[in-house]
């Protein structure tokens, strides 16, 4: 009999070590192994699994993850719930490195990837103007207050193909669109996350300036290592912040996000 819990969580960079004494399971899915066994414990009263969205050691690179098999091992635990932290860079002056930001919109950026559940025959077309959850971005945003943490309530993050960091001349467009965040690995993982009728939260931990940043040449071209760096001097804030949100959530969900899912499915 396979374990149970109502809270997932994805680690991104650096990010696979976030709780101790959980109990590893494989679970099996249609769309193949996901990135690693899921852990699954209890955290402040409410069962949880994790999974390292790159693999314990990092071995799936942005654009190779298997995304569906990710979301469909939470499904099967009965997740109705997706905490997201990630590591990510700042397109503007405004959003410093060790800011949170909760991420409200995204742009698609990438190519190539398994984006969803549907292929046929069943079709749905899910409605992605508001990809992530109002109600588990407001919880932690009143975590933040609470706690401290400096970040902001909303921002939009383009996801880019990856593995590669961007050009000067791409961070450049992306911080004249005024755009705040830039990751690799938020698509199509927040879409997929809406098909199955799952609330979705970013938290996007600041680790650098992208490159391109308007009036700053003097940046240096980011680097894994400094991501990585970066990361782990705040694992101790996102740990703290992510422990804050599980205990805070109400009991049942007051969203729209699993009739979205629902209304989504064509007959």
């Amino acid at each position: 009999m396979k374990p149970r819990a109502d809270i997932g969580i994805f680690g991104g960079s650096g990010f696979y070590t976030l709780f101790e004494g959980m109990d590893e399971v494989t679970i099996d899915t249609p769309y193949g192994p996901p990135s690693e066994r899921v852990a699954v414990g209890e955290i402040g009263g409410r069962r949880v699994a994790f999974l390292p969205r790159h693999g314990k050691h990092h071995q799936y690179p942005p654009h190779r993850i298997n995304y569906r098999a990710n979301l469909w091992v939470m499904k099967e635990l009965g997740v109705n719930r997706l905490l997201g932290p990630c590591a990510a860079g700042s397109l503007q002056p405004g959003v410093k490195p060790g800011d949170f930001v909760l991420c409200d919109q995204f742009v698609d950026r990438t190519w190539g990837r398994e984006d969803t559940f549907y292929n046929g025959p069943v079709t749905a077309h899910i409605s992605s103007a508001d990809p992530y959850c109002p109600e588990l971005r407001e919880v932690a945003w009143q975590c933040m207050d609470r706690l401290g943490l400096s970040g902001h309530r909303q921002g939009t993050v383009v996801v880019i193909q990856g593995p590669r960091f961007s050009t000067r001349a791409e961070s450049r467009w992306f911080s004249q669109m005024g755009w705040e965040v830039i990751n690799m690995t938020q698509y199509p993982e927040v879409v997929l996350a809406r098909e199955l009728g799952m609330c979705y939260l970013n938290i996007s931990l600041i680790t650098d300036y992208d490159v391109g940043l308007e009036g700053r040449p003097d940046i240096s071209p980011v680097s894994h290592e400094e991501v990585l760096r970066v990361f782990q001097a705040n694992n101790d804030r996102l740990r703290t912040l992510l422990q804050e949100v599980i205990r805070s959530l109400p009991d049942n969900r007051h969203c729209a996000c699993a009739e979205t899912a629902r209304q989504a499915v064509a007959g």
